[in-house]
């Protein structure tokens, strides 16, 4: 599989403040990547190091398997990183035509962008009577006029409204099909679950996971339970191999799966020992649990 990106031991520190450590993974092509984690996790500053506004402190990065430089790697990437910056007085399209001419891209680009994102009919309205969903629809346009191998975003739907973060997500999930790789920061765990199909999980500045989304939450699951002995119920729970973490709370007892086991025969062992469940539940971990776990153990 063709390599875009690779990052190899990156460190970056800020004074005592250490941003970055040691993190390295491969962005490969084709696939759509969430750098997950909660804000000061590092996701931006390693962004800027890879866009070569940020200098590392130590270790590398190499773009498109080390064949060209930075300098010219970066005119196959597409990236937002900032709030928007337009001219405010100008119209969608006379801002584009601006970005064409600095990247040395034809006029004829732009109505095929602005129509992905859903702004031909604004075209030529001006920018600041653009919403903040559509100006973050624009940006995203003008990252595209060039065709990138790779596009980075930075937070996409951060401080836009349910239909402003459909709207990007829905538009993210078009450019991927299109064949476009994608690496985009969040703090979302939903963001990331519906966008992504892989995910690096970042918590001060550390890599806590990298790989699949879906290989991160293939777990075996778990029970919810309620019982008319809870103490007897918690006794078995412990003592059997098919179960791992328990936890207690609200008069529920959560017990997590470490192999498969169906509700029908959980019950039927219950009943055998004598123990009569008046609550049930089975049910897959979402991202968030197994994030949250993650980040507990560490």
């Amino acid at each position: 599989m063709d390599s875009i990106l690779k990052l190899n031991n990156l460190t970056k520190k800020f004074g005592y403040l250490t941003a970055v450590k040691d993190l390295s993974f491969t962005i490969n092509k084709g696939n759509v990547y969430g750098i997950l984690g909660p804000n000061g996790s590092g996701k931006s500053t390693t962004l800027g190091i890879v866009l070569n506004v940020v200098n590392t402190t130590s270790g590398d990065f190499q773009w498109f398997d080390g064949k060209v430089s930075t300098h010219e790697a970066l005119k196959k990437v597409g990236a937002i990183i900032e709030r928007p910056n337009f001219y405010p007085y100008m119209t969608g399209s006379q801002n584009l035509k601006l970005v064409c001419k600095i990247k040395g891209v034809p006029y004829t680009k732009i109505n095929e962008k602005l129509e992905l994102v859903g702004l031909l009919e604004r075209k030529d309205s001006k920018f600041a009577t653009y919403s903040l969903g559509m100006k973050q629809r624009l940006a995203i346009a003008s990252a595209l006029l060039n065709d990138p191998e790779i596009l980075i975003l930075d937070e996409p739907t951060n401080g836009l409204d349910p239909q402003g973060i459909h709207q990007i997500r829905e538009i993210i999930k078009q450019i991927a099909a299109k064949g476009t790789t994608i690496l985009l920061a969040s703090h979302l765990l939903d963001e990331v679950e519906k966008v992504c199909s892989h995910v690096v999980v970042l918590r001060k500045g550390e890599k806590l996971y990298s790989g699949r989304v879906d290989e991160m939450i293939s777990s075996h699951g778990f029970f919810q339970l309620k019982c008319n002995n809870q103490e007897a119920l918690l006794s078995f729970l412990k003592t059997n191999e098919a179960f791992g973490t328990i936890k207690v709370q609200d008069e529920f007892i959560t017990a997590f799966l470490n192999e498969p086991l169906n509700s029908e025969d959980l019950n039927r062992q219950l009943f055998k020992k004598g123990l009569v469940l008046t609550h049930l539940v089975q049910r897959k971990e979402s991202l968030e649990e197994q994030f949250l776990k993650l980040t507990d153990k560490n």
